[in-house]
């Protein structure tokens, strides 16, 4: 947090040109480099990949944008009937979206597919990306996906540039996964910058739910998938029926298989050591082991998983049956990828288009005599919260009174 606070408070102080030096430090952009890629330059990116490169992120893009479409398109604009007028919300988007893409041991394309696109969805009129070093898939990404400014620049000095607008447009909101030091940054910018964020990510997690049913070699897969994001990845076990123990010893003895083999075993070795499995006897306690730990992603490979998965109430994604693998969504088949982490499912879900949206109420009086009853009442409670301003200016609404003559409405007992 320090560090991020530094970062903010020397960007506030002298804008590009601390961004710069914190680029060139880390070795992202050298002396008299600019930070900025060239719209152009995606262009030039996409069309150096070969076809089925190009193919792929199409399709990928378009099915994240039909998913986040018809997010856009459930909530709706409405309008009706208060005392005396009409009421209802706006919706819109907010002008300028930020999106993080990470590029640390791997270029992250999705990541830039999963925001930028989502973004675009929501209408946003400018979406700056920002990912340290970008590669050609992740320019190309950006292509696709319809960024308007790219900042090839990461860390914590990435997010305080979008949040003061250091360089590029200054952002509404700020989003996309990352390290500790882009998490932290993220919390510094949501309070000093006023900027809004989508949500503080903490390390991948997976739960598995299953039974006798599931192929051990495919949970020990899909357990590998997470695992492999990160040494502190969270890789969960949860087992129903008579055979739940020996279902655990069956998926060990498959991940200690399929990590030999693995390039990522310096990673994902030391997550699966620090992953859990739970042996349950019914359904119900299974769920409230899942309940508990609200996971990022919550995967059911059981008979009737359905089942299962109406009963679960905190996740950040829900994945049913064999064939609704987790990598699935990793990759662009319509949800979003970007998950709330460490518990925070209780309370909110993930990236979606409504965080680039605006919901906002509206009211207009159009009879002030169908109006009174509402004045009356916004009177009695002005009064009873001790508000006497708020209360003259209701009186100062009816229509028995005039403004040159305004009796004291009586002091409510209390």
């Amino acid at each position: 947090m320090d560090h991020a606070r530094r970062e903010m408070e020397a960007i506030k102080s002298q804008g590009t040109a601390a961004v710069l030096k914190s680029a060139e430090k880390f070795g992202e952009v050298k002396n008299g480099e600019s930070m900025m890629i060239q719209v152009t330059s995606l262009k030039e990116a996409y069309d150096s990949l070969d076809k089925n490169d190009r193919e792929c992120l199409d399709r990928v893009a378009s099915r994240i944008i039909k998913f986040a479409t018809a997010q856009r398109l459930a909530i709706q604009e409405f309008e009706i009937e208060i005392p005396g007028g009409h009421a209802g919300h706006t919706v819109s988007p907010v002008e300028v979206a930020g999106c993080y893409a990470p590029g640390g041991r791997y270029p992250l394309p999705s990541s830039v597919l999963m925001t930028v696109c989502t973004a675009k969805a929501a209408g946003c009129k400018s979406i700056v990306l920002a990912s340290p070093k970008p590669s050609q898939v992740t320019l190309a990404a950006a292509y696709v996906a319809g960024a308007t400014h790219v900042l090839a620049i990461g860390g914590a000095h990435a997010i305080c540039a979008m949040a003061l607008g250091a360089g590029v447009p200054r952002c509404d909101i700020i989003c996309g996964p990352g390290n500790k030091w882009v998490t932290a940054a993220k919390a510094v910018a949501s309070i000093s910058a006023c900027v809004g964020i989508d949500m503080l990510a903490g390390p991948s997690e997976v739960l598995v739910i299953a039974d006798e049913s599931a192929d051990p070699g495919l949970i020990a897969a899909d357990l590998l998938a997470q695992a492999e994001h990160d040494v502190v990845a969270r890789p969960i076990l949860v087992t129903l029926g008579q055979n739940a123990i020996d279902i655990i010893a069956n998926v060990n003895k498959e991940l200690q298989s399929q990590l030999e083999t693995l390039p990522t075993k310096a990673v994902a070795s030391p997550a699966v050591e620090c992953g859990f499995a739970v042996p349950c006897s019914s359904i119900d306690e299974a769920v409230r082991v899942a309940d508990a730990v609200a996971p990022e992603h919550l995967e059911i490979i059981t008979k009737n998983p359905q089942q299962i998965a109406d009963k679960c109430n905190h996740y950040g994604g829900l994945f049913i049956g064999m064939g609704a693998a987790e990598v699935l969504g990793d990759y662009g088949i319509g949800p979003n990828h970007t998950l709330p982490t460490s518990g925070t499912a209780r309370y909110t879900g993930g990236l979606s288009v409504l965080h680039f949206l605006r919901v906002r109420t509206w009211m207009r009086i159009d009879n002030s005599q169908q109006s009174q009853p509402a004045v009356q009442d916004a009177i009695i409670l002005a009064r009873h919260e001790g508000l006497e301003a708020h209360a003259r200016a209701a009186e100062r609404r009816l229509s028995s009174l005039n403004h040159d003559e305004q009796p004291a409405a009586k002091k409510p007992k209390i």
